[in-house]
C-alpha cells in the first residue's frame, strides 16, 4: 500500500510551484484559523468581567479582528482548494496519458488475457480515485494534521491537565484508522475488480446488440447484467457499511472525551483556575479537532481507494510487453520484401498454433495460406507483423531478422487487410487515410477506385465526407470490407497481407476486386489467406496448412497433380460451385469426380 501510494506522490511531485502554493495556502489558512479560538476566549472574558462603553469597544474591535482573520484565511484556503484540485487533475491527466500510451504498444498477448471493458474501468473509475487521494489525501491531510497539532499545542498552553485528558483518547483514534484503512484497502480493490466486470458486460452487451437482438436474448442479457450489478452493490453496501461504522465510532469517542472534559473544565472554572473565557477557547480548539477526527474516516477510505486503484493502475503500466524494441534495434530501411520462416513455432498460453513452419517468399510473389479454420494461417501473418514473437525460429525480411527492426518502421512495411473489419467513427476519407496523415485527396480516391467502393462513396450523402457510425455500422458488409482494403492501399505497403479480404463481397464485386488487385500486387510481396479458391488465382506459392504444420506446398499445378490436401478443396469446391467453373484449374481426375 505505500508503494502504491508512494508512486502516486511523486507523480503528484511533478506540479511542485502548485503542490508548494497549495501547501503554503493551506498553513497559512490553518494558522489564521488557530487563531480564532483564542479571539473568541479573550471576547468572552472581557464580556464577563467588564462592563460599559469599554467592554464593548473591546467586543467591537474582538469582532472585527475575528471577521478580518477570517477573511484572510477564506482568500489562503481559496489559494489551497484550487491548487490541489489543479494538482490532482493534472496527476489524473498524466496518468490517463501514460495509461493510453501503454495501451497502445502492449502486445495483442496482454490484450488476450485482459478484457476490454476491464481496461475502461481501471482507465476511467481507478483513475478519479487517484486523482481523489492527490487531491483529498496528499494535501488535504495536511489540514488534519495542522489541526490536530496547532490545537493541541494550544490547549496544552491553555491548561495542561485538560489537555492531557483529550489527547488521551488520540491513540485509540489513531488505533482504529490504521486497522481500517488496512481492511477497507482489501475490500475496496475487491469492489473496483467487480465494478471492472460490471463494465465489461456493459461493454460487450452494447457491441453485440445486433447479436443481442438477433437470438431474443434481451432477457438473458438483463439476467447477466443484474447479476454483475448485484456483486457491486453488495461489495459498495459492504465498504459502505464499514466506513460509516468506522466514523460513528471515531464521533463517538470524541464526544465520550468531550463530556469528559466539560466536567474537570466545569469544576476549574468554579474552582478559579480557569476564566470562562480559556474554558470557551478550550471547547473550541477540541471542535476544531472534530474536523480532523471527522475528515478522518473520510480520508482512511480515500488512502484505501486510492491504493486499490493505484495498484490495478501500476499493474498495467508496469506490465511488462514480450514484443518490444531491443536496444539494438534500427529502422528496417527500404524494403523489397524478401520474407523467410526459419523453423518457426509458437503456441498461445492454452494451445500451440504453428510448429516448424519454414517457407520463403520472393519479392513480387503472391503466395496463399490455406486450411482449415485454426490451422495456424492468421497466427502466421499475426507473427510477421510482430503482433508476436516466435517462441522458437526466425523471421526476416530482406535477410534482417525482424526482432533488431524497430516495431513502427517493420509495421509500416506491412499493409494488412483484416477479416474482421473495424471503422472508426469518423469520416470516409478519414477511415481510408488512417495511418498515413500525408495522404492526399487524390490518394484516397485512387485507393478507394482500386477497392472498387469509389462509386458507392460518391453516392453517400457528403461522398468522402460522410461520418460513417460506430464500427462503420451505416455500411453493408462488403463496404466495409473494401473500405478497409482501400485503406491498406491507401499506405502503399512493399509487403501485403489480405486476410480473406474478399469474404464478405458478392461475386460481381469480387471479381471486379480480384482484377484491380492484379495491377496493386505487381511488384509486391502478397501474403493472400484464402478458404476460396477464387481468392488465389495470382498465387504463384500456395501453403496448405494442418494443424499449426505445412501440410503441403508447391504452385497450384503442382498441388493440384499431387492429389493432396490441396486438391481434396479444390474437388469440394468445384462440387458446389453454383456455375460450375472452377477458380483454378483442376485436375482431370477432379473435374471427372465432380462431374454429374
Amino acid at each position: 500500500m505505500r508503494r502504491t501510494l508512494w508512486r502516486i506522490t511523486k507523480l503528484a511531485a511533478l506540479e511542485k510551484g502548485r503542490l508548494i502554493i497549495a501547501w503554503v495556502s493551506l498553513i497559512t489558512a490553518s494558522v489564521l484559523f488557530l487563531a480564532v479560538p483564542r479571539l473568541v476566549g479573550r471576547a468572552v472574558d472581557a464580556a464577563v468581567g467588564t462592563g460599559g462603553e469599554a467592554g464593548s469597544g473591546d467586543l467591537v474591535r474582538l469582532g472585527l479582528l475575528v471577521i478580518a482573520v477570517i477573511a484572510v484565511r477564506s482568500v489562503f484556503n481559496y489559494g489551497n482548494l484550487y491548487m490541489a484540485e489543479a494538482v490532482s487533475q493534472r496527476v489524473a491527466y498524466r496518468i490517463r496519458n501514460l495509461l493510453y500510451d501503454k495501451l497502445q504498444h502492449l502486445s495483442f498477448a496482454f490484450h488476450d488475457r485482459e478484457h476490454t471493458g476491464n481496461l475502461m474501468s481501471k482507465s476511467t473509475v481507478d483513475v478519479e480515485m487517484t486523482r481523489m487521494f492527490v487531491s483529498m489525501g496528499l494535501i488535504r491531510a495536511g489540514q488534519i494534521v495542522l489541526f490536530t497539532a496547532g490545537s493541541a499545542t494550544m490547549m496544552l498552553l491553555t491548561d495542561v491537565r485538560l489537555a492531557l485528558i483529550s489527547l488521551a483518547f488520540a491513540p485509540i483514534i489513531g488505533a482504529r484508522a490504521v486497522w481500517a484503512s488496512r481492511r477497507m484497502r482489501h475490500m475496496w480493490l475487491q469492489t473496483q475488480i467487480e465494478m471492472g466486470k460490471l463494465t465489461t458486460v456493459l461493454q460487450e452487451n452494447l457491441s453485440g446488440q445486433r447479436v443481442v437482438k438477433a437470438f431474443g436474448a434481451e432477457d438473458h442479457e438483463e439476467r447477466k447484467f443484474r447479476d454483475q450489478n448485484q456483486q457491486v452493490f453488495s461489495r459498495t453496501y459492504e465498504v459502505q457499511r464499514a466506513q460509516s461504522f468506522n466514523t460513528s465510532l471515531m464521533q463517538i469517542v470524541f464526544w465520550s472525551a468531550s463530556g469528559v472534559i466539560l466536567w474537570f473544565g466545569g469544576r476549574a472554572v468554579i474552582e478559579g483556575r480557569m476564566t470562562p473565557g480559556e474554558l470557551t477557547e478550550f471547547f473550541l480548539y477540541i471542535s476544531l479537532l472534530v474536523q480532523p477526527i471527522r475528515m478522518l474516516g473520510f480520508l482512511v477510505n480515500t488512502f484505501a481507494r486510492a491504493a486499490s486503484a493505484g495498484e490495478r493502475v501500476f499493474a498495467v503500466l508496469d506490465a511488462d510487453s514480450p514484443v518490444r524494441d531491443l536496444p539494438e534495434a534500427a529502422p528496417i530501411g527500404d524494403v523489397r520484401g524478401h520474407v523467410r520462416f526459419e523453423d518457426v513455432s509458437f503456441g498461445y498460453t492454452n494451445r500451440d498454433a504453428v510448429r516448424g513452419v519454414s517457407f520463403e517468399a520472393t519479392p513480387g510473389q503472391v503466395t496463399a495460406l490455406m486450411g482449415a479454420p485454426g490451422s495456424g494461417k492468421t497466427t502466421l501473418m499475426s507473427l510477421l507483423a510482430r503482433f508476436y514473437d516466435p517462441d522458437s525460429g526466425r523471421i526476416t525480411v530482406d535477410g534482417k531478422n525482424i526482432r533488431e527492426c524497430t516495431l513502427p518502421s517493420l509495421r509500416s512495411a506491412i499493409g494488412i487487410v483484416q477479416q474482421d473489419v473495424f471503422l472508426f467513427s469518423a469520416t470516409v476519407a478519414e477511415n481510408i487515410a488512417y495511418g498515413r496523415e500525408d495522404a492526399t485527396m487524390d490518394d484516397i480516391i485512387a485507393a478507394a477506385k482500386t477497392a472498387q467502393i469509389h462509386d458507392e462513396i460518391m453516392a453517400l450523402p457528403q461522398g468522402y465526407e460522410t461520418v460513417i457510425g460506430e464500427r462503420g455500422v451505416s455500411l453493408s458488409g462488403g463496404q466495409r470490407q473494401r473500405l478497409s482494403i482501400a485503406r491498406t492501399l491507401a499506405l502503399d505497403p512493399p509487403i501485403l497481407v489480405l486476410d480473406d479480404s474478399t469474404s464478405s463481397v458478392d461475386a460481381g464485386t469480387e471479381s471486379r476486386i480480384q482484377d484491380a488487385m492484379a495491377e496493386v500486387v505487381k511488384g509486391r510481396t502478397t501474403f493472400i489467406i484464402a478458404h476460396r479458391l477464387s481468392s488465389i488465382q495470382h498465387a504463384g506459392l500456395v501453403i496448405v496448412m494442418q494443424h499449426g504444420e505445412i501440410g503441403e506446398m508447391g504452385t497450384p499445378e503442382e498441388l493440384i497433380e499431387s492429389g493432396g490436401l490441396f486438391t481434396h478443396v479444390t474437388e469440394l469446391q468445384y462440387a458446389t460451385s453454383l456455375n460450375g467453373v472452377a477458380a483454378v484449374r483442376t485436375s482431370p481426375a477432379a473435374q471427372e469426380k465432380a462431374a454429374p
